[in-house]
């Protein structure tokens, strides 16, 4: 259902040639399109008034991290093959959630440090993940790939061993191991080994936390990662082990061949605190061909990186009217860092880790579904310390602001309070969580392409609305009300002026006629909609057209009608004439479902004293 967002989601967590230090989140924005690119996503700045961040260098690290504070979380776990894990544990602070069906988790209200929020995510047979983030206010989105705990080989106690892969990746064990406890251990014992590559684009996502540090003095720092190597070892009876005390093994990892000619004869040796959620300096790697070999006395994630003094960089992106431009792509070019690629916010804001002292070149992308176009490219810099700059991207007429808006209801007609909503389009995807029942996605789509699809879960009651074809109403398309009910697998839902939204889920009819001529966009038959209206009525929705596609209608059209049946029809053809778009979005087969959205007013053909209605038809076709 969700692929890696789904939702491919995590390929908006790309890595190109090097890997920077990434320590900011998403503010209420979704999980993000999918996005088949190899560059690294810069994420979004934190609240507009976040406490100040002090500059990584030279700074204690408890320092950066803040007070504690409350935030929420909406996440996506996936595998290796970019499905989703259901039933993972998660844990933030001291809440926690198990994901859904679809890898989801939601965790509001979470305690956090005002700079600093680890999120840790286990499940039998895989390696433990997580994810670093600043919190930000509204949602924060995350994505983690776990790692499965495959057993590359097999040792035992007493016995010196090289384990590899095929890659060339290796740890070397001299055979002495204890037990979590600190007692010895004596036994067979099963290898997993991972090693994640600086150049493969979901790096980011399987690696833990962020590439932020603490250095043998304690300071914070960014990381510039050649490579990672996770090993853990297991006892006969499945138990963890690790070295003993006074007992060191070789790990070795293969450098990309992008990558040589910066990598430094010597390097800086990390592990990741899985208790503290940062990495930490310990011992060095040297060169030697192709690969760095290092000798480490305890096994978790260990990290070969050069540490780097950074300048936070801060874009926020508005077209010519100061509008922000909100999910746009962003592609960030510096000289020793290469590529890397943010999403903005709903603010229009990026953020991310950058040399001093260097120019960036900055590009906006539109999607691949509109041809991965760069629309505009400015450079900055170079800068010496933080800064916050605008970026002002030319209005550009193949490229349209969107705002997807609707209710979110269960099947009781309440309003849903933990549930998300999933768009589609194209190849992109959206997520964002619902709130109070209500959601707003905003985004850009191509001129061309005018249709998207919906999908809403209630994260409680596991229950959902399934899949749902809509066109764009531009600039703003309400779905009105969808509900999350598996006991129904049809409704209507419509709203009249300010009234609240009405959705019904049965005794919605649908009649055949076929005294209708057979014209180039009709069947020769209508299809009749029938449900509740008001005290007394009943409305009734006349449609002949078939066919795919945008229909403006208005009471002298016989293609479209609302039939008030508490009064005669004369009174109706006076008293109610409308003015209608009617969206076909899908029109399927007999079984399969007819999509309509449809807006307008009614009560008289002049708009100024027409009531507004809009509404969603979601139906199984019977004829």
């Amino acid at each position: 259902m969700l692929k890696l967002i789904a939702m491919k989601f995590s390929r908006l967590f790309l890595l190109f040639m090097m890997v920077f230090a990434i320590t900011i989140s998403c503010d209420d924005e979704p999980l993000g399109p999918t996005r088949d690119v190899e560059e690294e996503v810069v994420d979004p700045t934190p609240d507009p008034d976040p406490d100040p961040i002090p500059e990584p260098s030279g700074i204690d690290i408890s320092e950066t991290f803040g007070n504690d504070t409350q935030r929420s979380f909406l996440g996506h776990v996936v595998d290796v093959n970019e499905n989703p894990i259901s039933n993972v544990d998660i844990r933030i602070g001291n809440s926690t959630a198990l994901t859904d069906n679809n890898g989801i988790f939601i965790i509001d209200n979470a305690t956090v440090k005002k700079n600093f929020g680890y999120i840790t995510a286990s499940k039998a047979g895989y390696v433990e993940g997580s994810r670093t983030v600043v919190p930000t206010t509204g949602t924060n989105k995350v994505t983690i790939m776990l790692l499965e705990e495959n057993i590359i080989g097999t040792t035992s106690s007493g016995a010196q061993t090289t384990i590899n892969l095929p890659n060339g990746a290796s740890v070397s064990l001299n055979g002495d191991y204890i037990k979590e406890d600190g007692s010895t251990y004596q036994g067979n014992v099963d290898v997993i080994l991972h090693h994640l590559n600086p150049s493969d684009p979901n790096m980011e996502v399987q690696m833990p936390g962020m590439l932020f540090a603490a250095n043998t003095d304690n300071e914070a720092r960014a990381l510039r990662t050649f490579g990672m190597l996770k090993v853990e070892l297991r006892g006969s009876s499945g138990e963890k082990l690790n070295l003993a005390q006074n007992t060191t093994a070789q790990i070795e990892v293969p450098i990309p061949a992008e990558l040589m000619a910066d990598a430094p004869s010597t390097i800086p040796l990390w592990y990741f605190d899985e208790e503290a959620g940062y990495w930490i300096e310990d011992g060095e790697a040297q060169l030697s061909g192709n690969k760095y070999i290092g000798n480490v006395s305890h096994f978790t994630f260990w990290n070969y990186d050069i540490d780097i003094t950074p300048i936070r960089l801060c874009i926020t992106a508005v077209d010519e009217n100061n509008n922000f431009l909100a999910n746009h792509i962003i592609r960030f070019t510096s000289p020793s860092l290469g590529i890397r690629t943010g999403i903005t916010n709903t603010s229009g804001q990026v953020c991310g880790y950058f040399p001093i002292g260097e120019t960036i070149q900055i590009e906006v992308l539109n999607y691949a579904i509109c041809g991965n176009e760069v629309i505009h490219t400015e450079t900055v810099g170079p800068f010496t310390s933080s800064t916050d700059i605008t970026v002002i991207v030319p209005n550009n007429p193949s490229l349209i602001a969107e705002t997807v808006t609707g209710r979110f209801n269960d099947c009781d007609g309440n309003p849903v309070s933990d549930g998300y909503v999933i768009l589609s389009y194209g190849q992109e995807q959206f997520v964002d969580e619902v709130s109070n029942g209500t959601f707003e996605i905003n985004f850009f789509r191509c001129e061309a392409e005018t249709t998207f699809t919906i999908e809403a879960y209630d994260y409680n009651s596991q229950q959902t609305t399934g899949l749902i074809n809509y066109s764009f109403t531009t600039p703003t398309t309400n779905l009105g009300t969808i509900a999350a009910c598996d006991a129904f697998t049809e409704f209507i839902t419509y709203q009249l002026g300010d009234n609240p939204p009405v959705t019904y889920y049965e005794n919605v009819g649908r009649t055949v006629y076929s005294d209708f001529p057979d014209y180039s966009h009709y069947r020769g038959y209508s299809n009749t909609f029938t449900f509740p209206g008001p005290t007394d009525t009943t409305f009734e929705l006349y449609s002949e057209f078939y066919e795919v596609g945008s229909y403006n209608v208005n009471g002298i059209d016989i293609a479209f009608k609302i039939r008030d049946e508490s009064t005669n029809y004369e009174e109706l053809s006076i008293e109610l004439d409308y003015t209608i778009r009617f969206n076909i979005v899908q029109f399927g087969e007999v079984g399969e479902y007819i999509d309509i959205n449809f807006s307008g007013g009614y009560g008289g053909l002049n708009p100024v004293f027409q009531t507004p209605i809009s509404g969603t038809i979601h139906i199984i076709r019977d004829y």
